[in-house]
């Protein structure tokens, strides 16, 4: 064993999966030496195999994180049934007919989807193959149609079912209810924020998304507003059977994940695209989606058991509490640390690292635990969308038709705007907090 400070250790572990990321390796594996090596370095493999296995035995037995596949699973089964389909083509028949009218319309479908999917991935694959190729054919700019894809795409990270809050609330010790109540706001807050950016660039310079040619447009009547309307049913139905259920206090998040997957399945067989070929497909998807979050939850795990029992989380907690200019410096620097991890670092391993430590930074400087983590969350919206990790950016232009000609320049001057509209939302947030507490504030009410 090697006799190291505290302060070592804290540089060796966060430096070393800091720089073997950037190396391309799995960060799960990453994760899982750093932590193994220092361990064994540190205290020896007794007390190095107990810490693991006490770590990996506490997170199998975690109920909430039984939230994860059926989540999962439910967004698979929605997304591979394509009931959404239809929803968004009645959209395009409103509002296709404004300036900016499909962008517009992208965003609204994909705040929607992120109401049911929860997987980015899935989100922003679904957006790109519906809305990309009708905008740009159309004549948008290019950074105008991929900016409002990325953008409305991540929202499916934050707006609950969330992959995300399931995760994270564990980790600070939150409930998740709460968790998916306090990121409705911010989530439909940056919806709107967006919307309104787009609005406005279009209206000031028309060539940016031109509406859809008078000769096209068609006018509105009864049946395309009951098609709307039978067309918002499934998601509708799907909101209502998760956040309703939880709202109203009936069923917790674990258990409303399981009503939210039986729904869908319901729904699918009701649109007539239930088959045992798309069940099967979902369920491989959800074991391969459910393993890799197990599998670096694990590993994370381990490294802050690590981490913690060398007592390197009281020396960044020092180091952060020391920093000059009071609690909102401190809160500052924080933000800052999360939003330069998120450029590098996936945010399933920045939760699992950073979130005990940074609760506990939290609770000393006097910060509403809640608001503190949605404050997390939603900086982590930009990890999405600044490179080099930028999951949403790579989605979309992996999965964008190459005869678009949609480059990765394009994509990052689209982007760019929509990151600093996440920006204002956490300003406006540190602001008025309630757009986080409010929500949350009624649920506990009607819960008592």
């Amino acid at each position: 064993m090697i006799n190291l400070s505290p302060e070592i250790i804290a540089i060796v572990m966060l430096g070393g999966v800091f720089v073997l990321v950037l190396t391309g390796f799995p960060i799960a594996f990453v994760i899982g030496s750093v932590s193994f090596i220092v361990g064994i370095l540190v205290f020896g493999p007794t007390t190095t195999f107990h810490i693991l296995f006490s770590r990996f035995y506490d997170l199998s037995l975690n109920y909430p994180y039984l939230a994860v596949p059926l989540f999962t699973f439910m967004g698979v089964i929605l997304q591979h049934s394509g009931i959404t389909n239809e929803l968004y083509e009645s959209l395009y028949d409103a509002l296709g007919r404004l300036r900016g009218g499909l962008a517009i319309v992208t965003i609204i479908f994909g705040t929607i989807l992120a109401a049911c999917l929860g997987v980015i991935a899935a989100s922003v694959t679904i957006l790109t193959l519906m809305a990309l190729s009708p905008m740009l054919k159309r004549g948008y700019d290019k950074g105008i149609a991929a900016g409002s894809i990325v953008a409305a795409g991540t929202l499916g990270i934050l707006i609950p079912p969330s992959i995300m809050l399931i995760v994270y609330a564990p980790q600070a010790g939150l409930s998740i209810g709460q968790m998916f109540m306090g990121a409705i706001g911010p989530g439909l807050l940056l919806s709107f924020l967006y919307i309104g950016y787009v609005a406005i660039r279009c209206a000031i310079n028309p060539k940016l998304g031109p509406p859809i040619p008078k000769e096209q447009m068609t006018p509105i009547t009864l049946a395309k507003i009951g098609r709307l309307l039978k067309s918002m049913l499934p998601p509708v139905l799907l909101i209502a059977a998760v956040l309703g259920t939880i709202f109203a206090g009936i069923a917790p998040p674990t258990e409303a994940a399981a009503v939210g997957s039986f729904v869908s399945i319901l729904l699918a067989v009701a649109y007539k695209k239930f088959s045992f070929k798309m069940l099967k497909e979902a369920a491989m998807e959800t074991l391969k989606v459910s393993a890799f979050v197990v599998m670096i939850a694990a590993m994370s795990y381990a490294f802050v058991g690590i981490f913690m029992n060398a007592g390197a989380g009281d020396v960044v907690a020092e180091m952060i509490l020391a920093v000059p200019g009071g609690k909102w410096a401190s809160f500052a620097v924080v933000m800052l640390i999360v939003f330069a991890l998120g450029m590098f670092i996936e945010w399933i391993g920045i939760v699992f690292i950073v979130v005990p430590i940074f609760s506990i930074i939290f609770a000393k400087l006097g910060f509403d635990p809640l608001w503190a983590g949605m404050m997390v969350v939603v900086n982590l919206q930009m990890a999405f969308m600044t490179p080099p990790m930028a999951m949403s950016i790579f989605v979309l232009k992996g999965t964008a038709p190459k005869e678009l000609g949609l480059t990765m320049g394009d994509i990052i001057r689209g982007v760019l705007p929509f990151v600093g509209i996440v920006g204002v939302v956490l300003v406006l947030m540190v602001i008025f907090p309630e757009i986080i507490t409010w929500l949350p504030g009624l649920m506990f009410k009607s819960v008592r």
